[in-house]
């Protein structure tokens, strides 16, 4: 059975980096100094581990000051894209954003999983723009 771990940076850093270095990095081609940022430190992580413990899946709650907050670095092993493990992460950390108060969460979709999110209830907000040389799109999902 797969499970999902919610913690601080500091429990979760090396299941989140495993993931995050296969598809990013390694598929995605993203250098690893842009791939790693001060954010990492404040977020919220959830990492979805397979039946054998493996980390298969990984995203982020930016906790930022107000009543926004933002989904991030959302990254699923090849191996098991299809398979509903982006929708349990996405899910994961919006229980976690309505459990903390927040009013609205946001994230840059990259525009190959904008209708991903679109399935989850995100609006675009805003135009499409490049971030590391891959074309992303601003979206918004009200939590009121």
């Amino acid at each position: 059975m797969t499970y999902i771990e919610i913690g601080e940076w500091s429990v979760m850093q090396n299941a989140a980096q495993a993931v995050r270095t296969a598809v990013f990095v390694h598929e995605q081609g993203i250098a690893p100094e842009d791939e790693w940022d001060a954010d990492d430190a404040t977020a919220l992580h959830a990492v979805l581990f397979d039946e054998r413990g493996k980390p298969v899946g990984n995203a982020r709650l930016l906790r930022p000051l107000g009543q926004v907050a933002k989904v991030g670095r959302m990254a699923v092993l090849r191996e098991v894209r299809g398979h509903g493990c982006g929708a349990r992460l996405l899910q994961a950390l919006l229980r976690e954003a309505r459990k903390q108060g927040f009013k609205e969460v946001r994230l840059s979709a990259q525009r190959t999983a904008e209708s991903f999110y679109a399935t989850h209830g995100f609006t675009v907000m805003g135009e499409p723009f490049e971030e590391l040389g891959i074309a992303h799109i601003e979206m918004r999902l009200s939590l009121v």
